[in-house]
C-alpha cells in the first residue's frame, strides 16, 4: 500500500473525522462559553463583589503606574495579570461542568432501559445426535 492511500484510508476512517467534527464543535462552543463567561457570570460576580470588573485585575511588574488600564499597563511591560486567569479559570470550569453534565446524561440516555430481549429458544437437536442418544441408550440397556 502506497504512503497516500495509506493515509486517505487513516483520514477517511470514522474515529478521525469524529475527531474533526467534535473539535470544530469544541472551538465554537468554547466561544458560546467565553461570552457567557465574560457577558453574563462576570458582570454578576462583579456586582455582588461591588462593582469589581475582574479581567483588568493586575500587578504592574514594569514600575507602571497602578491606575492605568490593563492594556495600557501591558504596552508600557510586564504585568501579573492575575484578573485575566480568575476570568479564564471560570471559564473553564463552567465548560468542564457544562461537558460533565452532557456526558451524564448521555450515558443515562444509553444504559436507562434496556430492551427487553425474548429468552432464547432452545436449538432444535440435530438428527445424528438424536440417533446417538438413542444407540448409547440401548447399549446401556444391554449391560
Amino acid at each position: 500500500m502506497s504512503f497516500a492511500q495509506e493515509f486517505k484510508s487513516f483520514a477517511v476512517k470514522g474515529n478521525v473525522m469524529d475527531l474533526a467534527v467534535g473539535v470544530i464543535i469544541g472551538g465554537a462552543f468554547g466561544k458560546i462559553v467565553d461570552s457567557v463567561v465574560g457577558d453574563l457570570i462576570m458582570p454578576l460576580v462583579s456586582k455582588a463583589f461591588g462593582g469589581l470588573d475582574f479581567s483588568s485585575y493586575y500587578i504592574a511588574l514594569a514600575g507602571q503606574a497602578a491606575d492605568l488600564s490593563l492594556v495600557e499597563a501591558k504596552k508600557l511591560g510586564a504585568v501579573f495579570a492575575y484578573g485575566s486567569f480568575i476570568t479564564v479559570a471560570l471559564n473553564f470550569i463552567i465548560l468542564a461542568f457544562i461537558i460533565f453534565v452532557m456526558i451524564r446524561q448521555m450515558n443515562r440516555l444509553t444504559a436507562a432501559k434496556p430492551e427487553p430481549t425474548a429468552p432464547a429458544a432452545a436449538p432444535i437437536t440435530p438428527e445424528d445426535v438424536l440417533l446417538l442418544r438413542e444407540i448409547r441408550d440401548s447399549l446401556k440397556n444391554k449391560v
